[in-house]
């Protein structure tokens, strides 16, 4: 029988429209595009190209999409690349927020620069659902602060995160700051108030939700290409205009020298096209069966499977996501059982599924840790079929049946 993917969060299938655009760039358009003849001609228009099809889609200038390996590398840019800029000028102690709930890729670069002693860190809660609060956001917000970072949606649970009500709030404090500085008397001004910056990983986003970045106050947005069936290894960070990085990546001076390496071409061909895909039609079609689909699936979860708990909150979250407990079981049983049954899914996110620890995005959600080890991610994507649910739904709870007899009890959720 053919396996059932459902682990779409990690990572999805090339679209075959994405496939045959990127062909050609493989062996018969392969110039590099930092040359000047006609071969490296070619190769900057379709750059240029797919630019241009992901400036539109953010609904930004064409100038402010710079290309990248992925969201990792774009988390990173975004992140190194303003406090390193601030800090060379001068900038003492510059403060961060973010959340407990952020991906690695945007945590692990805050805490490397609060162990060089570069910055000062808050880390905002969120609520059960997995949520957080624009005002504890806004609350946080001090004389020092820089730069707030704040995913659209969590990779783990899928729950959607108040990104334009965030940037709405760090609008109006800019504006605020100064208005009050230009009406204080020219001998009595300090320093120009420091702007605020807000940066957004849309990683999981872009998919199903408005990415528009003038529309979510956002000054700057990570991508990445294989999340929106597209290939991997390429992804692009979104930089508003006037805003100073430091480059992280050195030595040859590509994109605007943000970002120095030989471009992916066929990779940022696929990419543009697979955002060209993400029409308001095809996303509302995709996002209407995607839902049906993973309710579908949710409510046999819980009709079928005693004590399941469903930690995704429908209504609050992508339509792509599911995410169950079941207490007493270790989720990387129930995913080594479904993956022998021909079914993928995960433990939580990709890049942290090989490490047997319990998921930060769950305790930061008041889930105790014995508890957050019998956590499985299924997460639905355009391709799946109800012939794949009603699959699933038969494989799976037989499985917890078989695996709670054979493990330690664990407590109850809360």
């Amino acid at each position: 029988m053919k396996p059932i993917y459902l682990d779409h969060s990690a990572t999805t299938p090339v679209d075959k429209k994405v496939l045959e655009k990127m062909l050609p760039y493989f062996s018969d358009v392969y110039g590099n595009p930092s040359s000047l003849h006609s071969f490296g001609r070619e190769s900057v228009m379709a750059v240029d190209k797919a630019r241009k099809q992901i400036a539109d889609h953010l609904n930004c200038d064409f100038s402010e999409i710079f290309f990248t390996s992925g969201s990792t590398e774009s988390n990173n840019l975004a992140i190194f690349g303003l406090v390193n800029s601030f800090v060379a000028r001068g900038f003492k102690n510059p403060h961060i927020i973010t959340t407990e709930i952020e991906h690695p890729a945007t945590l692990e670069p805050v805490e490397r620069l609060v162990r060089d002693g570069l910055v000062e860190v808050t880390y905002i809660k969120p609520n059960k659902k997995g949520i957080v609060s624009a005002g504890d956001i806004k609350e946080a917000i001090k004389e020092n602060t820089l730069l707030v970072s704040v995913m659209h949606v969590n990779s783990e649970v899928g729950a959607i995160q108040p990104i334009r009500e965030v940037g709405k709030n760090i609008k109006k404090i800019n504006e605020r700051r100064l208005k009050d500085w230009q009406n204080t008397r020219v001998s009595e001004r300090g320093e120009k108030p420091q702007q605020i910056y807000f940066h957004t990983d849309a990683t999981q986003a872009i998919n199903y939700l408005n990415s528009d970045v003038v529309w979510n106050y956002v000054d700057m947005l990570s991508l990445s290409s294989h999340k929106i069936y597209g290939p991997k290894g390429v992804g692009a960070l979104y930089v508003k205009t006037g805003i100073p990085l430091r480059a992280v990546q050195l030595g040859g001076h590509q994109e605007m020298d943000k970002r120095s390496g030989t471009l992916n071409v066929s990779g940022i061909v696929g990419f543009g096209e697979a955002v060209a895909l993400l029409s308001k039609k095809n996303v509302e079609k995709n996002n209407k069966k995607v839902s049906k689909l993973r309710d579908m699936f949710a409510d046999g979860v819980l009709k079928s499977v005693h004590g399941a708990k469903l930690t995704t909150v429908r209504g609050e979250a992508v339509p792509s996501h599911a995410h169950f407990i079941f207490p007493g079981i270790e989720g990387e049983s129930i995913l080594i059982a479904l993956d022998l049954e021909g079914v993928a899914v995960s433990t939580g996110s990709a890049c942290a599924s090989m490490q047997l620890k319990a998921s930060s995005v769950l305790l930061a959600m008041g889930i105790k840790k014995e508890i957050a080890h019998s956590s499985i991610r299924f997460t639905f994507g355009k391709d799946n079929t109800e012939a794949e649910v009603k699959r699933v739904l038969k494989i799976l709870p037989p499985i917890i049946e078989r695996l709670h007899k054979i493990a330690p009890d664990l407590p109850e959720i809360k």
